[in-house]
């Protein structure tokens, strides 16, 4: 017989058997399509050495107006801005406490124990001392990670271990950060695991503790951002993520210098290792006033009367470039305690909050939806002044996400779909009901390509462009097969727009952590998977690569260059396509193969040695059976130098001997510097008797 081309259809399909996806690929890692064939995707690197504390589930890339390109990155123990590979903490603080004598030293021993009566910190929380005297030999100044299991007292580790055992420390100011969350959701049981009235009497219900998720976007050049379930933060871009220094002289009222251009009534908060003057404390929002270039003077609210210093403490400090609490910006009382999510319009700059408490009250409304003041996000409370507001949803029990989408927010409930359109006054917003009986995974499963909205629900996946449909999924049975439905608040989805994909990354059934992908490819309406370990992505066309966060703590270039480089040392990507199932016509004979001609591409390959893949071509006797018979050969090309860009030369032809009534086609790489695409493989394939 002549020789005959395998062409299949690009995509990869699981919802039938190999045999009935005749003609098409039925398994995927690592590859995408283009064109219609498959390659290999790109590699990924990490952009410094520098890592962050925690699990990250949050990245938001903008511009300032000084034209740094900045990246917030949310963990579930900190939230840092990162510029230049280096991650800058400006984790909240949530309160001061003043301690007198809180320390406890054991000789020889670096762990130290501090009492606190007041409470309100967690375990693995973050703390920061200052003021207070040696103890134990130690002086125990800057930030710690504590360790508490209950009671009024907690533990630190010191760099150092202690010369005595002692108690004491003077008067010590505790600066708390904002309490850690769960880096994965935590199962829980027994009384009080469900919401009131569900599961059965005298039965335990389960319900999960819900893992850290910051919500984060910028007001201009400044920041907005706020743990999933707590109050929003404002960071003041003037301000930066440095710390920057000033000088304080004391004096009736105190003057403070600094090279920072603030504006009256900016919210500061000092930091420092030493002593204030008297009268200031650290951890403790103030307010500028009177400023006259870089001097200026203090409150502790923007009308009160001005701070007045004494002693001894003149000099330089620091002022703290952790954001604040957007409610002692406002002058109202009204700005949201608590939020699911919140997001900045693109009309008008309105900022929403989604699932927050009512005016006058600190009760959560789940399906509460309220906004500020058009270009005002300190003001909240609604007067025929301003265009604040507010709006019930109802269908469903809470709304998960929203989305900014063409003209409009879409508004994820756990049932339903709402379109939020800006009216103006008097209505200012509108909802209309896109779709009911509608899931979605969780709060950042959706993702907008090429203006058309896709999310992934709890049992298949959507898309709206300008009405809901189901979108038509090759992996369903796979995916949903597969999948712990425990971590659904772990998934998440974005744009890879260079390759018109999106992308969705999950937790497999028996991991807790996010080890597998599914990719739709929308302008070729094609699906493939993998594995891969990501917590967070973002496609940010203000950076030259999309960026990934990983379990190594840090962030990486995705799509650059061909290897894997997350953690500086380059490690091979192993990638693997499988072909279904192939026969002569509907497998009556056995087929016979003993030559075939391979099409592939190594342009793109990088390192000093011939890029090569394996290729595999196996048979099997009948379908659902094992392999009988394997014959395989490394492809590869000789002649590439890796200064060659255009690669277009072919090996020839292969000779083998393989044998079935079924056969598929693999082909794998497993080397550094490789990237390939196959093309149509020719086989020299004839019928060779009955069985």
């Amino acid at each position: 017989m002549p020789l005959q081309k395998l062409q299949l259809r690009p995509g990869v399909n699981r919802e039938n058997t190999r045999y009935t996806n005749e003609g098409g690929y039925y398994e995927s890692d690592k590859v995408r399509f283009r064109q219609g064939t498959p390659e290999k995707i790109g590699g990924w690197q990490r952009i410094s050495t520098s890592t962050f504390v925690g699990v990250c589930r949050s990245l938001w890339n903008w511009v300032t107006l000084g034209f740094l390109n900045l990246l917030g990155v949310g963990t579930n123990f900190k939230f840092y801005i990162e510029n230049g590979g280096i991650y800058n903490d400006i984790t909240p603080t949530q309160t001061v406490h003043t301690l007198t004598n809180p320390f406890a030293t054991v000789n020889g021993s670096t762990t130290v124990t501090v009492t606190d009566a007041t409470g309100g910190y967690i375990d693995n929380g973050f703390v920061t001392f200052t003021g207070g005297t040696a103890v134990g030999g130690l002086t125990i100044l800057g930030e710690f990670q504590l360790t508490y299991s209950a009671g009024t007292s907690y533990t630190i580790t010191f760099t150092s271990a202690a010369t005595s055992t002692a108690s004491g420390g003077g008067t010590v100011y505790a600066v708390y950060q904002v309490n850690p969350g769960p880096s994965y959701s935590v199962p829980l049981s027994g009384w009080g695991a469900g919401g009131w009235g569900s599961g059965t009497w005298g039965n335990s219900e389960n319900s999960a503790e819900a893992l850290r998720i910051w919500n984060q976007f910028n007001f201009g050049e400044d920041l907005l951002y706020g743990p999933k379930g707590g109050p929003l933060y404002y960071w003041d871009a003037t301000i930066g993520y440095l710390a920057p220094t000033v000088t304080i002289t004391i004096a009736n009222p105190c003057v403070v210098t600094t090279t920072l251009n603030l504006l009256n009534l900016t919210p500061i908060v000092f930091e420092t290792s030493g002593a204030l003057p008297t009268g200031l404390l650290v951890g403790t929002i103030y307010y500028t006033r009177f400023v006259s270039t870089t001097t200026f003077n203090l409150s502790l609210t923007p009308t009160g009367a001005l701070i007045i210093t004494s002693g001894s403490q003149s000099g330089t400090h620091k002022i703290s470039p952790r954001g604040v609490l957007l409610s002692v910006l406002s002058s109202a009382s009204d700005v949201p305690l608590s939020q699911i999510f919140f997001l900045i319009s693109d009309a008008s700059r309105f900022v929403l909050c989604f699932g927050t408490n009512d005016i006058g009250s600190s009760v959560v409304n789940p399906m509460l939806v309220r906004w500020s003041d058009q270009e005002d996000p300190t003001m909240w409370t609604p007067s025929i002044t301003n265009q604040a507001g507010s709006v019930t949803l109802s269908r469903g029990s809470t709304i998960v996400t929203a989305l900014q989408s063409r003209q409009e927010i879409l508004v994820f409930t756990d049932q339903a779909v709402y379109s939020l359109q800006y009216l103006g006054p008097p209505y200012v917003w509108g909802t209309q009901l896109l779709a009911d009986n509608i899931s979605i995974a969780g709060p950042n499963a959706a993702a907008i390509g090429s203006g058309v909205t896709y999310w992934m629900g709890i049992d298949k996946f959507y898309k709206y462009d300008g009405r809901i449909q189901t979108l038509r999924c090759d992996l369903l049975r796979h995916i949903y097969s597969d999948i712990n439905t425990l971590q659904y608040d772990q998934v998440f989805a974005s744009t890879n727009e260079g390759f018109n994909e999106i992308w969705w990354f999950y937790c497999s059934s028996t991991s807790n952590t996010i080890d597998r992908y599914a990719i739709y490819n929308y302008t070729e309406d094609i699906w493939y998977y993998g594995s891969m370990a990501r917590t967070a992505w973002l496609d940010s066309g203000l950076r030259s690569f999309p960026m990934a966060a990983t379990y190594t703590y840090n962030i990486v270039n995705q799509e650059f260059g061909v290897d894997d480089n997350e953690t500086g040392t380059a490690l091979p990507i192993e990638a693997s396509i499988t072909s279904a199932q192939f026969d002569i016509g509907d497998g009556h004979n056995f087929a016979f193969v003993y030559r075939m001609i391979p099409d592939m591409t190594f342009r793109g390959s990088t390192g000093g040695t011939t890029p090569s893949v394996t290729m595999y071509l196996q048979g099997l006797n009948n379908s659902g059976s094992g392999i009988t018979q394997t014959g395989n050969a490394a492809v590869s090309y000789t002649g590439t130098a890796p200064s060659v860009i255009n690669v277009d030369e072919f090996t020839g032809q292969l000779y083998i001997r393989i044998r079935g009534r079924q056969m598929q086609m693999k082909i794998t790489s497993t080397a550094l510097g490789v990237q390939w695409q196959l093309g149509a493989p020719r086989v020299d394939i004839r019928a060779d008797g009955r069985r």
